[in-house]
Protein backbone atom coordinates (compact mmCIF):
# COMPACT_ATOMS: atom_id res chain seq x y z
CA UNK A 1 0.00 0.00 0.00
CA UNK A 2 1.28 3.48 -0.90
CA UNK A 3 0.18 6.72 0.74
CA UNK A 4 -0.91 9.61 -1.47
CA UNK A 5 -0.99 13.30 -0.47
CA UNK A 6 -4.71 13.84 -1.01
CA UNK A 7 -7.67 14.29 1.35
CA UNK A 8 -10.20 11.62 2.20
CA UNK A 9 -13.36 11.74 0.12
CA UNK A 10 -15.40 12.16 3.30
CA UNK A 11 -13.70 15.44 4.21
CA UNK A 12 -15.85 18.45 3.41
CA UNK A 13 -14.87 21.10 0.88
CA UNK A 14 -16.53 24.45 0.13
CA UNK A 15 -18.03 23.33 -3.19
CA UNK A 16 -19.18 19.78 -2.48
CA UNK A 17 -22.12 20.32 -0.12
CA UNK A 18 -24.93 22.57 1.05
CA UNK A 19 -25.49 23.85 4.59
CA UNK A 20 -28.98 23.69 6.10
CA UNK A 21 -29.83 25.70 9.24
CA UNK A 22 -33.19 24.80 10.77
CA UNK A 23 -35.22 26.67 13.40
CA UNK A 24 -32.51 28.61 15.24
CA UNK A 25 -35.25 30.79 16.70
CA UNK A 26 -36.11 32.38 20.03
CA UNK A 27 -38.96 30.09 21.06
CA UNK A 28 -36.98 26.98 20.21
CA UNK A 29 -34.01 28.22 22.23
CA UNK A 30 -36.00 28.99 25.40
CA UNK A 31 -36.27 25.34 26.42
CA UNK A 32 -32.93 24.16 25.02
CA UNK A 33 -31.09 22.63 28.00
CA UNK A 34 -28.50 20.31 26.44
CA UNK A 35 -26.10 23.13 25.55
CA UNK A 36 -25.49 26.59 26.97
CA UNK A 37 -27.36 29.09 24.80
CA UNK A 38 -24.30 31.32 24.47
CA UNK A 39 -22.28 28.42 23.10
CA UNK A 40 -25.13 27.41 20.82
CA UNK A 41 -25.37 30.89 19.35
CA UNK A 42 -21.60 31.12 18.91
CA UNK A 43 -21.49 27.77 17.11
CA UNK A 44 -24.35 28.82 14.86
CA UNK A 45 -22.43 32.02 14.15
CA UNK A 46 -19.38 30.00 13.10
CA UNK A 47 -21.50 28.09 10.59
CA UNK A 48 -23.21 31.15 9.13
CA UNK A 49 -19.98 33.16 8.82
CA UNK A 50 -18.16 30.17 7.34
CA UNK A 51 -20.88 29.55 4.78
CA UNK A 52 -20.87 33.19 3.78
CA UNK A 53 -17.08 33.45 3.55
CA UNK A 54 -16.56 30.20 1.64
CA UNK A 55 -19.62 30.73 -0.59
CA UNK A 56 -21.33 27.54 0.54
CA UNK A 57 -24.93 27.31 -0.74
CA UNK A 58 -27.14 27.62 2.32
CA UNK A 59 -30.78 26.95 3.12
CA UNK A 60 -32.28 28.67 6.16
CA UNK A 61 -35.64 27.42 7.33
CA UNK A 62 -37.89 28.50 10.18
CA UNK A 63 -41.05 27.13 11.71
CA UNK A 64 -44.04 29.46 12.12
CA UNK A 65 -41.74 32.47 12.41
CA UNK A 66 -44.49 35.11 12.60
CA UNK A 67 -46.98 33.25 14.79
CA UNK A 68 -44.98 31.02 17.15
CA UNK A 69 -41.24 30.47 17.12
CA UNK A 70 -40.10 34.05 16.54
CA UNK A 71 -37.00 35.57 14.95
CA UNK A 72 -33.79 33.87 13.92
CA UNK A 73 -30.61 34.26 15.92
CA UNK A 74 -28.82 37.50 15.07
CA UNK A 75 -25.69 35.45 14.37
CA UNK A 76 -27.41 34.07 11.28
CA UNK A 77 -29.13 37.21 10.01
CA UNK A 78 -26.01 39.34 10.45
CA UNK A 79 -23.81 36.89 8.57
CA UNK A 80 -26.38 36.19 5.84
CA UNK A 81 -28.54 39.32 5.69
CA UNK A 82 -29.87 38.68 2.18
CA UNK A 83 -30.56 34.97 2.54
CA UNK A 84 -33.94 33.59 1.54
CA UNK A 85 -35.79 32.10 4.51
CA UNK A 86 -38.25 29.27 4.00
CA UNK A 87 -40.94 29.22 6.69
CA UNK A 88 -42.89 26.03 7.39
CA UNK A 89 -45.61 24.53 9.51
CA UNK A 90 -44.13 21.00 9.44
CA UNK A 91 -41.71 20.03 12.20
CA UNK A 92 -39.95 17.84 9.63
CA UNK A 93 -38.71 20.25 6.99
CA UNK A 94 -38.33 17.36 4.54
CA UNK A 95 -42.14 17.14 4.35
CA UNK A 96 -42.45 20.75 3.17
CA UNK A 97 -42.67 21.15 -0.61
CA UNK A 98 -41.07 24.60 -0.68
CA UNK A 99 -38.13 23.37 1.36
CA UNK A 100 -37.66 20.34 -0.89
CA UNK A 101 -37.78 22.56 -3.97
CA UNK A 102 -34.85 24.53 -2.56
CA UNK A 103 -32.90 21.35 -1.78
CA UNK A 104 -33.43 20.07 -5.31
CA UNK A 105 -32.45 23.42 -6.84
CA UNK A 106 -29.01 23.24 -5.20
CA UNK A 107 -28.24 19.86 -6.78
CA UNK A 108 -26.02 18.78 -3.89
CA UNK A 109 -25.98 15.16 -2.73
CA UNK A 110 -24.02 16.04 0.42
CA UNK A 111 -25.78 18.04 3.14
CA UNK A 112 -24.57 19.54 6.42
CA UNK A 113 -27.55 19.97 8.75
CA UNK A 114 -28.24 21.32 12.23
CA UNK A 115 -31.29 22.63 14.05
CA UNK A 116 -33.45 23.00 17.12
CA UNK A 117 -34.50 20.72 18.57
CA UNK A 118 -32.11 17.87 17.80
CA UNK A 119 -34.74 15.16 18.28
CA UNK A 120 -37.41 16.83 16.19
CA UNK A 121 -36.55 19.49 13.61
CA UNK A 122 -33.04 18.17 13.02
CA UNK A 123 -33.75 14.46 13.36
CA UNK A 124 -36.67 14.50 10.91
CA UNK A 125 -34.91 15.92 7.85
CA UNK A 126 -31.66 14.06 8.56
CA UNK A 127 -33.36 10.67 8.66
CA UNK A 128 -35.51 11.57 5.65
CA UNK A 129 -32.52 12.75 3.60
CA UNK A 130 -30.53 9.63 4.46
CA UNK A 131 -33.49 7.47 3.51
CA UNK A 132 -33.50 9.10 0.06
CA UNK A 133 -29.81 8.50 -0.53
CA UNK A 134 -28.25 11.81 0.53
CA UNK A 135 -24.95 11.94 2.41
CA UNK A 136 -25.56 13.84 5.66
CA UNK A 137 -23.33 15.49 8.26
CA UNK A 138 -24.86 16.74 11.53
CA UNK A 139 -23.27 19.67 13.39
CA UNK A 140 -23.84 18.38 16.90
CA UNK A 141 -22.96 21.55 18.81
CA UNK A 142 -25.18 23.76 16.64
CA UNK A 143 -28.12 21.58 17.73
CA UNK A 144 -29.80 21.44 21.11
CA UNK A 145 -32.72 19.83 22.88
CA UNK A 146 -34.87 19.98 25.99
CA UNK A 147 -32.46 17.66 27.84
CA UNK A 148 -29.04 16.14 27.39
CA UNK A 149 -30.75 12.76 27.13
CA UNK A 150 -32.99 13.91 24.27
CA UNK A 151 -30.04 15.42 22.36
CA UNK A 152 -27.77 12.40 22.82
CA UNK A 153 -30.41 9.84 21.88
CA UNK A 154 -31.27 11.84 18.76
CA UNK A 155 -27.60 12.04 17.78
CA UNK A 156 -27.23 8.28 18.29
CA UNK A 157 -30.30 7.62 16.18
CA UNK A 158 -29.01 9.76 13.31
CA UNK A 159 -25.51 8.24 13.50
CA UNK A 160 -26.98 4.73 13.48
CA UNK A 161 -28.87 5.69 10.31
CA UNK A 162 -25.64 6.81 8.65
CA UNK A 163 -25.17 10.50 9.52
CA UNK A 164 -21.65 11.79 10.25
CA UNK A 165 -21.33 13.96 13.37
CA UNK A 166 -19.10 17.05 13.34
CA UNK A 167 -18.79 20.29 15.31
CA UNK A 168 -18.97 23.89 14.16
CA UNK A 169 -15.26 24.58 14.61
CA UNK A 170 -14.45 21.33 12.80
CA UNK A 171 -16.59 22.57 9.91
CA UNK A 172 -14.68 25.84 9.68
CA UNK A 173 -11.24 24.25 9.88
CA UNK A 174 -12.16 21.45 7.48
CA UNK A 175 -13.11 23.94 4.79
CA UNK A 176 -9.87 25.87 5.31
CA UNK A 177 -7.69 22.78 5.83
CA UNK A 178 -4.48 24.38 4.57
CA UNK A 179 -3.09 27.54 6.18
CA UNK A 180 -1.35 28.30 2.87
CA UNK A 181 -4.78 29.06 1.38
CA UNK A 182 -4.26 32.75 1.91
CA UNK A 183 -7.48 33.84 0.24
CA UNK A 184 -9.46 32.50 3.22
CA UNK A 185 -6.79 32.67 5.93
CA UNK A 186 -7.95 35.98 7.43
CA UNK A 187 -11.57 34.87 7.16
CA UNK A 188 -10.89 31.65 9.04
CA UNK A 189 -8.79 33.20 11.79
CA UNK A 190 -11.27 36.07 12.09
CA UNK A 191 -14.20 33.70 12.66
CA UNK A 192 -12.12 31.71 15.14
CA UNK A 193 -11.17 34.85 17.07
CA UNK A 194 -14.79 35.97 17.28
CA UNK A 195 -16.48 32.66 18.05
CA UNK A 196 -13.79 30.04 18.62
CA UNK A 197 -13.36 30.24 22.38
CA UNK A 198 -9.92 29.30 23.66
CA UNK A 199 -8.69 28.54 20.16
CA UNK A 200 -9.60 32.04 19.06
CA UNK A 201 -7.95 33.59 22.12
CA UNK A 202 -4.80 31.62 21.28
CA UNK A 203 -4.77 33.02 17.75
CA UNK A 204 -5.12 36.56 19.07
CA UNK A 205 -2.30 35.99 21.55
CA UNK A 206 0.14 34.60 19.00
CA UNK A 207 -0.60 37.39 16.53
CA UNK A 208 -0.28 40.11 19.15
CA UNK A 209 2.82 38.79 20.91
CA UNK A 210 4.80 37.35 18.03
CA UNK A 211 3.32 39.04 14.95
CA UNK A 212 2.65 35.55 13.59
CA UNK A 213 0.84 34.92 10.31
Amino acid sequence: MKAVAKPARTLLGPKDHALILIDHQSQMAFNTKSIDITNLRANTGILARTADGFNVPTIISTISRETFAGPLFDEITQALPNAEITDRTTSNAWEDENFIARVNALKKDRLVICGLWTSVCCNGPVLSALDQGFEVYVVADACGDCSVEAHERAMERMIQAGARPITALTYLLELQRDWARLETYDLTTGIAKQYGGAFGVGIEYVKAMFEAH
